[in-house]
């Protein structure tokens, strides 16, 4: 899977990896913090939210046009370079007034426009990388792989802020509970009920260092440690982007002949493939035909920050028991999903030798997983944006396993193509949230919550699965989709067709704030039921869409 593949691509997934690390552990935390700091409903911050993702993936258009003119390595380095200073000014407490709101609108957006200029450009860099024939057919598995490297980093991301938030919690004698927030801003705002009251002191009294004080201190003074320690969770970008620009200057000579645009290779008289301008209008119209579509994708796939956290935190139990803890220590899963690859290196191994350290090796692994199970406490305590690490975990344990898939179709000539893939991915992202609508049977809408969690939370086993499934549909449509856009963006518009990717991202982004619109004013279940209509409709869309795009973008 490794094998032949130009040593440019794994110093560009490494820096990308770093940067995708720090970006999701803000992420895993961004809208509980929104909620916790500024006692804001489910529609607001899901506003506040979705806004946010859509300017992060609506900026590369913005990069991707710039680079097109003086450069990709230009606009990585001048991206990763304002987001540093946007995760900077992210993680400096502020007070939850006017000020502190203007404030943090002012980071995020230094972190858009820098994601904009990097994101983009560097997965261009890469699809440039397989411009030469020598690694051309290799182009749709690079970029599982590059996917796989981003995911590494998104993986260890909720662990790390849930380690972090609750350090700093533990240093002012507090720990974690999800009803607090929310009823320690009503009771400031003098909007609790009477029987919250009581439900409130209950929980002041699980606190392990407060001391004596009143109800009202003790509300400003978690909702400030809360906030101040999400804040040094957004710290951990600014480590992360340290790594990864240090990954790209050290390994610059690897792939700096693909930092190549068509205005510097022109000037260079490198040979660019020309197209008519017919192939050249095909082509931007079957590209845009394939934006419109996942559009619809994205949109259901960001919940993960929003309405499935909302539902991690509000109707599933706070407790894992049995098999199911294995999957909320960190270093477990890591274990697990290296397993996978050195399980494969048994079976794809040339050598006798190589085979049977592979085979040492994942005994070894699984030997550390199964000490670490016998280890953790049953049941064991979960927090809500731990079950954001499924979904990467699950892209890097399942790479390979999709990429062996893949590359067996190939040589047989069945494999699918890239916007057929992309249908695909819709309907079995729409399996996923049967699951959700299915796990919600006879829970109690979130208004009726009023803020406070279920009594009869499900087990997290319905979570899972639903992360599982939309795995699966991330990568057949994820990988493949930017690896489809660096194959058939005309030349001269890499760094735009790149852009417009992105861009579709975030409409889909800015529209997952659709479920938190609705989510005190419809019953739980016609959520998901909503989301998964729009995914069946859009991968009918898609195929009945097939031959024209695939016509349009042959060779």
């Amino acid at each position: 899977m490794f094998k032949g593949q130009p040593k440019g691509l794994f110093a560009l997934a490494l820096a990308n990896t770093g940067e995708r690390f720090g970006y999701y552990t803000m992420l895993a935390i961004f809208m509980l913090f929104l909620q916790a700091k500024f006692g804001w409903n489910g529609a607001t911050a899901s506003q506040v939210y979705a806004i946010f993702l859509a300017a992060v993936y609506f900026m590369p258009v913005v990069g991707g046009m710039l680079a097109d003119k003086i450069g990709y390595g230009k606009c990585v380095v001048t991206g990763i370079t304002i987001m540093f200073a946007g995760y900077v000014c992210l993680s400096i407490p502020t007070p939850a007034n006017t000020l502190g709101i203007v404030l943090m609108i002012g980071a995020l957006a230094l972190i858009a426009i820098g994601t904009g200029l990097f994101k983009g450009n560097l997965q261009v860099l890469v699809g440039n990388l397989y411009d030469d024939p020598k690694y051309s057919a290799k182009r749709d598995s690079a970029f599982s792989l590059f996917y796989m490297a981003i995911n590494i980093g998104a993986m260890f991301a909720p662990a790390a802020a849930t380690a972090i938030t609750n350090k700093f919690l533990g240093k002012a004698g507090l720990i974690y509970k999800a009803d607090i927030p929310a009823l320690a801003h009503q009771f400031l705002d003098g909007t609790i009920a009477p029987d919250k009251v009581s439900q409130l002191e209950g929980l002041m009294g699980q606190m392990p260092g407060i001391g004596q004080m009143d109800t009202a201190s003790f509300c400003q003074y978690y909702i400030d440690h809360l906030s101040s320690a999400y804040n040094m969770g957004f710290a951990v970008a600014c480590f992360s982007l340290i790594v990864s620009i240090a990954i790209y200057f050290g390994c610059k000579n690897w792939f700096k002949h693909a930092d190549v645009n068509a205005h510097q290779a022109a000037a260079s008289a490198t040979p660019v493939k020309e197209l008519t301008k017919e192939q050249e209008q095909s082509r931007i119209v079957a590209l845009v035909l394939v934006f419109a579509v996942v559009i619809f994708f994205w949109m259901a796939f960001h919940q993960n920050g929003q309405s499935l956290t909302w539902f991690a935190r509000d109707y599933t139990q706070s407790f894992a028991t049995g098999a199911t803890r294995i999957g909320f220590n960190i270093w477990a899963l890591a274990l697990i999903a290296a397993s996978v690859y050195t399980l494969f290196g048994v079976f794809q191994s040339e050598k006798t030798t190589s085979k049977m350290v592979c085979g040492f090796i994942t005994a070894a692994l699984w030997i550390g997983v199964y000490g670490i199970y016998q280890g953790q406490a049953n049941p064991l305590e979960i927090f809500p944006q731990e079950f954001q690490q499924f979904n990467p975990f699950f892209v890097v344990a399942l790479t390979p396993i999709s990429m062996a898939i893949f590359d067996s179709l190939a040589k047989r000539k069945k494999e699918p193509s890239a916007p057929m893939k992309i249908g695909l991915g819709m309907f079995v992202a729409a399996l996923g949230y049967l699951v959700m609508v299915y796990a919600s049977r006879g829970q109690a809408s979130p208004a009726q919550l009023a803020g406070t969690v279920s009594p009869d939370p499900v087990v997290p086993t319905y979570l899972i699965g639903t992360y599982l499934i939309l795995t699966f549909a991330e990568l057949l449509l994820s990988p493949m989709g930017i690896s489809f856009v660096t194959k058939v963006a005309p030349p001269r518009l890499k760094g735009l067709m790149m852009g417009l990717w992105f861009a579709s991202t975030a409409v889909g982004n800015y529209l997952s704030s659709i479920p938190g619109l609705l989510w005190e004013r419809v019953p739980l279940w016609a959520n998901w039921a909503i989301l998964m209509g729009l995914c069946v409709v859009a991968g009918l869309i898609m195929f009945a869409m097939l031959r024209k795009i695939n016509a349009a973008t042959a060779e």
